[in-house]
């Protein structure tokens, strides 16, 4: 067989196989992305939704997944959804609280007492009125994730009780409530951009940070931290979420793929956040001062930031902060 042929031959069958890809491509592609790195239970879940939504679309929906911020932080990404120009993303819901005020509900301290009963008024009417309301902003929410409980670590002393946190100088996301409740325990909050956080506490201008367990864990805090306490004082979820331009432009069949993949990867996430944050815990118990708070001490915490509720009802919405509350109450009564 000569060298001419042989060239033919290549390039027909390249161009062959080119055609066979381009026919195979999928229609319709979404591109992920969030602020944890890989490591994280939140990208695991991910992955997850990726496996589900690429196998049961039939390779209509391809998947692409960012970590680590590669597409932005919270706020870039939810206003890239809105424009079109990203198609999902799965913040907390801080970031979420400028475009639904609703949204600022969960940043009250100690509102949600366990994690299940946070599943419960989170999967519940309130919940998720609260997603439905982001489709004025051109924002689709498919399903409430985990990010987890806030809890409190510091390079100055152990904690066990509000009078531990007098004078600590508390790194805190730029949140009012945080602030306000971080007050009232009788701390110094210091707003500060998470990735100059770790510089900060090892060159000693905070004392200390609050963060879920992964996150301490993952972000190494605790080779500049040497006490931690699981103070919970704050239930953080995520919301993952689709630009409602993209959503829109699929055929009924594959939002409703879509919107099943979110909720089977949610119960997904839920499972896996828990047991790592558990994992986790254990990890920290090797390389800090723990401590676990007793129900009492931890009531203490709880009435030391009451006031902020009074403080934010107006802001939130009295009847909002009322139907959570029952909702959480009507949880345990059925416990």
């Amino acid at each position: 067989m000569n060298k001419k042929l042989i060239i033919n031959l290549s390039l027909a069958l390249l161009l062959v196989l080119t055609f066979s890809v381009s026919s195979m491509a999928a229609e319709y592609t979404i591109n992920a992305g969030i602020g944890l790195n890989d490591k994280s239970a939140q990208y695991e879940s991910l992955e997850f939704f990726k496996e589900l939504v690429e196998e049961n679309s039939d390779g209509q929906i391809e998947v692409n997944l960012y970590h680590s911020s590669q597409l932005g932080d919270d706020r870039e990404m939810m206003e890239a959804l809105q424009m079109g120009v990203q198609e999902m993303t799965c913040p907390s819901t801080a970031p979420i609280a400028p475009f639904v005020n609703g949204f600022k509900v969960f940043d009250l301290p100690f509102l949600f007492p366990t994690h299940e009963a946070a599943d419960y008024v989170l999967d519940g009417p309130v919940g998720q009125d609260l997603l439905k309301q982001l489709e004025d902003e051109g924002l689709v929410g498919l399903a409430f994730w985990e990010n987890g409980y806030r809890q409190l670590t510091n390079s100055r002393n152990a904690v066990e009780s509000p009078e531990d946190v007098e004078g600590l100088k508390v790194r805190t996301m730029e949140n009012p409530m945080h602030l306000a409740a971080w007050r009232e325990m009788g701390a110094n909050p210091t707003p500060m951009a998470f990735g100059e956080l770790f510089s900060a506490m090892q060159q000693g201008v905070v004392d200390g940070q609050e963060n879920p367990w992964g996150t301490i864990y993952l972000q190494n805090f605790y080779e500049v931290q040497e006490y931690t306490t699981d103070t919970g004082h704050v239930y953080s979820p995520f919301v993952l979420m689709m630009s409602k331009k993209f959503y829109d432009k699929l055929p009924g069949d594959l939002q409703q793929v879509v919107r099943d993949a979110a909720q089977e990867a949610k119960h997904h996430n839920r499972r896996i956040n828990r047991e790592m944050n558990a994992a986790y815990l254990e990890d920290l118990k090797e390389v800090m001062t723990v401590t676990i708070l007793t129900p009492e001490q931890k009531a203490a915490f709880q009435e030391a930031v009451q006031p902020v509720y009074e403080q934010f009802e107006d802001e939130i919405g009295a009847e909002l902060i009322k139907d959570v509350q029952a909702q959480v109450e009507e949880f345990q009564a059925q416990q």
